[in-house]
Parts: structure tokens; sequence; C-alpha cells
């Protein structure tokens, strides 16, 4: 077998230390972090009169400077982390590729729009949020997923660096044909005329294109002046909270700006939440039963269920706030999805190891079920 369809399951996981204990502490805690960050946004926005008119002093496009640079600083890090030269390797195993493209491209952009249509038909801003979600293909805390749940560390690598380049390809195209074109063939509602493709081109170059590049510059100087070791082992956990930060930073901006709306109208984010829950777990159950059916084997199954059911909401809270302003209900749908990203994942990483032990027996427990 060659290297480029070998599995290689991440090989240092330890499976008797409990799921969350092997996250990092930023990351265990991550939905504590945004639920501080939105109080305290509220805070500030009670706090602080004329918020709005200060941030929006210096602009770039229609994104204010200090947001624009928390959306770049929430980007970059994980754009550093991805292995760009595992490109190379990606048409090695079209099993694992063919698959994983149609969920990540084609399934999951339709079955978000089909979820945010079904569930949210009375509040359009949300719902083109969460279309939006849905184009935004995970590029970040999958690889975190991939290796709790001991999937194929390698072509995890490269099923994220294609994402990431493929996502500055499609992604104005997506926008254009979910918010406009689908809508208008079912006859329904079409995204208002103030929305344009082309700020949502231009949000994805600027708040992806710029940090890819970024990234991509990063990795291979790093590595080129240091070697992977180095650069994986001391300059990525250095970078690597940037991008927490960015993120804490832009919810706190963002619920500052949006506090009426929010107390007004709590409800609407569990709304905003029932879509996403049920993403997550169609997406994953699906995609990993179909892993199943290829005999993809347990470590690629694991990583194909993994990519196709996570998002980039770093990147779709960008494209919110560039194409429709910090605070519209787009952005705020946006923000919804890390807050319960982390322990629905965390769950699906224990349906995972259940479902390996299920359908994927080693030969000890095999012989260890029948001594029983």
């Amino acid at each position: 077998m060659s290297d480029a369809v070998a599995e290689h399951p991440a090989p240092d996981t330890d499976l008797d230390t409990p799921v969350l204990r092997r996250l990092s502490t930023l990351d265990r805690f991550l939905p504590v972090w945004i639920i501080a960050a939105m109080a305290l946004g509220l805070l500030l926005g009670r706090l602080v009169p004329g918020l709005d008119a200060g941030l929006s002093a210096v602009e770039i496009g229609h994104v204010s400077l200090p947001i624009a640079v928390g959306l770049l600083l929430m980007m970059y890090p994980v754009l550093a982390k991805v292995r760009y030269g595992e490109l190379g390797r990606v048409t090695g195993d079209r099993r694992l590729l063919v698959p994983s493209l149609v969920l990540n491209w084609l399934i999951g952009p339709a079955l978000m729009f089909a979820l945010a249509w079904l569930l949210l038909p009375d509040l359009p801003a949300y719902r083109t949020g969460l279309i939006i979600v849905g184009l935004a293909r995970c590029i970040a805390m999958v690889l975190i997923w991939n290796d709790l749940s001991c999937g194929d560390r390698e072509a995890a690598a490269v099923l994220v660096a294609l994402n990431s380049v493929f996502q500055i390809v499609a992604f104005g195209a997506l926008g254009w044909f979910y918010l406009q074109v689908l809508p208008g063939w079912l006859g329904l509602s079409t995204t208002s005329a103030r929305f344009s493709v082309w700020a949502i081109v231009v949000s994805v170059l600027v708040f992806l294109g710029i940090p890819l590049l970024a990234g991509f510059l990063t990795r291979t100087l790093g590595e080129r002046a240091k070697g992977r070791a180095w650069y994986e082992g001391r300059l990525l956990p250095r970078i690597g909270p940037l991008a927490l930060y960015g993120l804490l930073f832009t919810i706190v901006m963002l619920f500052a700006l949006q506090g009426g709306a929010i107390t007004s109208n709590p409800l609407d984010v569990v709304r905003i939440a029932l879509p996403l829950l049920a993403y997550f777990v169609l997406m994953f159950g699906g995609s990993f039963a179909l892993g199943l059916r290829l005999r993809l084997g347990y470590a690629k199954t694991a990583t194909l269920a993994f990519t196709a059911a996570g998002n980039n909401f770093e990147l779709a809270i960008a494209v919110c706030i560039g194409t429709f302003g910090v605070t519209s209900g787009q952005a705020l749908a946006g923000v919804v999805g890390p807050l319960i990203e982390v322990p629905v994942l965390v769950a699906l990483v224990y349906v995972a190891l259940w479902a390996r032990r299920r359908f994927y027996p080693t030969p000890r427990s095999q012989r260890a079920a029948r001594a029983r």
C-alpha cells in the first residue's frame, strides 16, 4: 500500500484519558470564554454610549478597523496550521477525496440551506447567516476533533488544505447560488437588493485571502528556516491563541453593538442553535455511515465525518460582518455557531470512539468478547 492511501491514525492519542482532558484548557472552556465575551459586550454596550460611531471612524471597506484587525487575527493562526505541502497527496486516495468534496461542497451547503429555511422561515437575517455558515467549510477545529477520535491525521491535513484553497475559488459563487438563484427557482424570497455577491467575494478575499497568504508564507519560511518539528512544536503554540483572542474580541464588539436586539429577543439565540445542532448530527452521522459503506477503515471514516460536520465559523463571521455589517442578524447567527460547536463535537468524538469499538473491533477486543 502506498503512502498516499495508507491510514495515519493519531499515534499519541491515549484512549484511556477522557476526551475533555485531552483538550487544551483554551479549547475545553471555549463555550465559557464565548459566554463571558457576550456578557462583557452587553455590559460595554450599556456603559459606553456612541460606541458604534467611534468604531466606524476608520473603516476597511464597510468594516471598522478594530473589528477588521480582530477578524484577521482570528483567521491567521488557523491558516498557519495548515500543511499546504500535503496537497500533493490529495489525488492519491480518490475513495476519500471524492466523498469529501461531495459532502463538503454539495451536501453540506444544501443541508444547511434546507434547515435554515425549515426552522427559520420568519427570520431572514438569521437564515441568511446560517446559509453562509453552511458554505464555510471547517479548516481549524476539525484537526482537534480528528486527533481526539483517532482519525487519520495526514488525511485530515490534506482535506483541510484543500478546503482552504477551494473556499477562495468557490465561496462567492456558492453564496450567489444559495442566496439568490436557488431561492428564486423554488419560489422563495431572495436576499434583499442591498446584498451584493461582490461584497461576499471581497470579504472572502480580504478575510481569507490575506491570512491564507500570511499562513502559507509563515509555514513555508518557518519550516525552511527551522524545520517542521520546531514550527509545529514551538511557533504554532505561540501564535495559536491569537485566533481565540481575535474571536473573543469580535464577539465582545458584536454584542456591545447588538445588545438591545439580543436582550429584547433572547429566544432568537435558541432558534439559531437548533438548525446548527441538527446540521452537526445529520452531517456527522451520514458521513460516518458513508465511510462504513465505502470500507474506508475507521481512521479515514472518522476524518471524513468530522471534516464534513465542522464549519469555519471564523470565516462565516468575517463574511457576515464584511457584507451585512457588525450589527446585522447575519453576524449574530455566525457567532452562535462556536458557542455550541465545542460541546456538540466533543459529544460526537465519544460517538466516533463508540462506533470504533462497535464496527471496527481490534483482534484484542474480539478475543476479550469471546472470552466473556
